[in-house]
């Protein structure tokens, strides 16, 4: 049975990659696990995953908290939220579609864009919780 949280990543992947609005604000499909060397900005990345169980004796399921991290070296913090909000748009409350197992809930709980000054990017950073149970 694949982790609860590869398959969520996945289909993350597959919602985020099959948005022409969102493709076309970062300029193509610049989605990825870990940034390649000489990334063109803007792009995405899938940031940490933390996975909690939280079964029962009667219930098995995860909690998982994952995030998206945006990339941007526009000046001003304008490009990073527009993508934010595309991001947020596709993934908050969505019902994506999970091999073995079922996706309960997905909603957004924290974001925020700033200036990053070791880097000299902006960046956006949002944090989604997702609940998952075993299919069937």
């Amino acid at each position: 049975m694949t982790a609860p949280a590869a398959e969520l990543q996945k289909a993350v992947f597959a919602a985020l990659g099959g948005s022409v609005e969102l493709l076309g604000l970062l300029g193509g499909p610049k989605i990825h696990d870990q940034a390649p060397v000489n990334v063109i900005f803007p792009y995405l990345t899938f940031g940490r995953t933390s996975v909690y169980d939280w079964s029962t004796d009667t219930e098995s399921g995860t909690e998982q908290l994952f995030s998206i991290h945006v990339w941007s070296k526009s000046q001003g913090k304008r490009e990073a939220l527009e993508i934010m909000e595309v991001v947020r748009a596709l993934l908050d409350g969505a019902n994506l579609a999970l091999d073995a197992h079922h996706l309960v809930s997905l909603r957004l709980e924290f974001s925020e864009a700033r200036f990053d000054d070791r880097l000299s990017v902006q960046h956006g950073l949002l944090r989604f919780r997702a609940v998952t149970e075993p299919a069937g």
